[in-house]
């Protein structure tokens, strides 16, 4: 057996093999590449040393996210791409999953009306129509300088040849092995009746195959021939419902960036189906009108605020958001000044306000956590951020047989009945209800954000519903309190969203006395596990690039 172990990727003999060098930091002053897996990384750097760009960058981390980490990164999903070339073109591109032709809005319900538990979740009835592949290509033929083929080929050798599997992936391996043998009727490399260990080779010589049909066909390499006769074959195999005219209708969607401005700054963020910009402005314009900059960082004063904007934000969410091909989205009116200081006009700075108590917006008619986010900026100064899903941690847990990966279950995030939470917690109403060919609502928050004019960051996180708040904690963190990207991102965060009524926290977020302090306002606090993921760039006052990886996973930054 031959490992992947080439320069590129720096495996180093006489080292522990188990272990990728992970860099949390990186400063350089040509381009920078934050993934969240340290091979994926290095196949984006080694785009830019034969020339390419940050879009042909972009795609080869996106196929080299789907071999080293399939619980998100894989092809089997979808995503949101957000553009800014060096001259300040700007572009967004939507490859979100939709909902298959046969899906309707009662699908998940008993005769009863209600809600079944964990049909929308688990298996195959869960699966939206995947969009990453086609996304990749459209990315390409619009922006890409490399032959697709090259882009496609790390990815594909690494499946081939092997990986070795990291500490973090071998937990998530063995967490999920009983979905993995009880949702699949047909043996796959995730399954392992021992257990998986850090460091364990990994090859996958089916995913390998499908790489090789895309690197040959293109878009027709997935959704037509042998691939999709594998998913379909699949789909039938437990009650599926993807078809072949799903799979080769599918289309990727250039839409029009979402853009708002924040003091020096602007904001250029995804459109709807994502929630994401249109919330993260909404909070941000909230908090502004409060000076934010004069609180103290994570005092009672701070999370009070947040969190208040956060509940109505989320609020308007659940009722005014959804894949605008289908519902009139009022975004101009959710960002209007008046509106958003009427929607605050009952804060009461020393007391919360119950979430009962709080509707959506009056309007004239006119999203596991399990995602994953890259941010990259080329040699030129084009940058690009992406943040992709399969929802859940490894979606439907279901692999397509002989085809070697996972497929969402991103049906989930639409509102199985109006006013029934998803997993998240996140509820929903007519405007994400199912319906054929819609996109389901999204929270990825792709982000790049400029400062008077010139590119200043580029952002974005996993974490499902929690992927908004942790955009917006990042971006004021350093335009708000001073710090530096660093700081910004490894610092604890916190998240509310209206329903439920809480606010949660990262263990050691906030000192004991602001806890009992929110609490005695009225306030719910709960401790969670990590929030977000966030991989960002920031340009330095000398135009230098730094790059920082959460440190809350295996994420890598490096720049050349």
């Amino acid at each position: 057996m031959t490992l992947l172990c080439i320069t590129i990727f720096s495996c180093q003999s006489g080292t522990d093999p188990a272990v990728y060098p992970i860099q949390k930091q990186s400063i350089s002053d040509k381009a920078m590449v934050v993934t969240a897996h340290p091979l994926a990384t290095q196949a984006g750097l080694e785009v830019f040393k034969k020339g390419g760009n940050a879009i042909d960058a972009a795609v080869a981390v996106k196929f080299a996210l789907a071999v080293v980490y399939p619980r998100a990164g894989n092809i089997g999903g979808g995503g949101f791409l957000i553009y800014r070339g060096k001259d300040g073109d700007i572009a967004a591109l939507d490859f979100r999953e939709k909902a298959p032709l046969a899906a309707h809005r009662d699908m998940y319900l008993d005769s009863l009306g209600n809600v079944v538990d964990g049909l929308s979740k688990d298996g195959h009835l869960s699966v939206g129509v995947p969009g990453v592949v086609d996304g990749m290509v459209k990315a390409h033929q619009k922006y890409g300088k490399l032959p697709f083929a090259d882009l496609v080929a790390p990815a594909y050798k690494m499946a081939k040849e092997g990986i070795l599997i990291t500490q973090g992936e071998a937990e998530h391996y063995n967490k999920f092995q009983e979905d993995f043998q009880t949702l699949n009727t047909q043996k796959n490399v995730f399954t392992n009746e021992t257990g998986f260990k850090k460091g364990d080779p990994l090859i996958q010589n089916d995913l390998a195959e499908v790489l090789e049909r895309i690197m040959k066909e293109g878009k027709a390499g997935f959704y037509e021939g042998k691939t999709a006769d594998l998913i379909i074959q699949e789909m039938k195999r437990n009650n599926g419902i993807i078809t072949h005219k799903d799979l080769k209708q599918y289309d990727a969607v250039w839409r029009k960036p979402f853009q708002e401005p924040y003091r020096e700054y602007e904001i250029i963020s995804m459109p709807p189906p994502s929630s994401g910009g249109i919330a993260l402005c909404q909070i941000m314009n909230t908090v502004e009108a409060f000076s934010i900059s004069d609180m103290e960082f994570q005092s009672k004063e701070h999370v009070h605020l947040v969190t208040e904007a956060e509940r109505r934000v989320y609020a308007d969410r659940a009722t005014h958001l959804g894949d605008s091909d289908f519902w009139t989205v009022p975004r101009k009116q959710l960002l209007d000044e008046a509106y958003l200081a009427q929607r605050m006009e009952n804060f009461d700075p020393n007391k919360a306000t119950p979430s009962d108590s709080i509707q959506a917006g009056n309007i004239a008619p006119p999203e596991s956590e399990e995602t994953t986010h890259f941010s990259i900026v080329d040699p030129e100064g084009n940058a690009v951020s992406v943040t992709t899903t399969i929802n859940s941690n490894y979606g439907s847990k279901v692999v397509v047989g002989d085809a070697g990966f996972f497929l969402n279950n991103e049906m989930d995030d639409f509102s199985a009945k109006p006013g029934v939470p998803n997993q998240f917690g996140l509820v929903g109403n007519e405007a994400n209800a199912i319906e054929p060919e819609k996109r389901m609502l999204s929270s990825m928050t792709p982000t790049i954000i400029t400062k008077n004019d010139e590119l200043f960051m580029v952002l974005g996180t996993p974490g499902g519903s929690t992927i908004i708040t942790s955009v917006f904690q990042t971006f004021c963190n350093v335009a708000e309190f001073g710090m530096g990207l660093k700081d910004a991102v490894h610092r604890k965060r916190f998240h509310s969203q209206w329903l439920p009524d809480k606010i949660f926290i990262e263990e050691g977020s906030l000192t004991e006395n602001v806890i009992k302090e929110l609490e005695g306002m009225g306030h719910v606090v709960e401790v969670r596990k990590p929030i977000g993921r966030v991989d960002a760039i920031m340009v330095l006052p000398d135009g230098r690039l730094e790059g920082v990886a959460d440190n809350r996973g295996e994420d890598h930054a490096e720049g050349l």
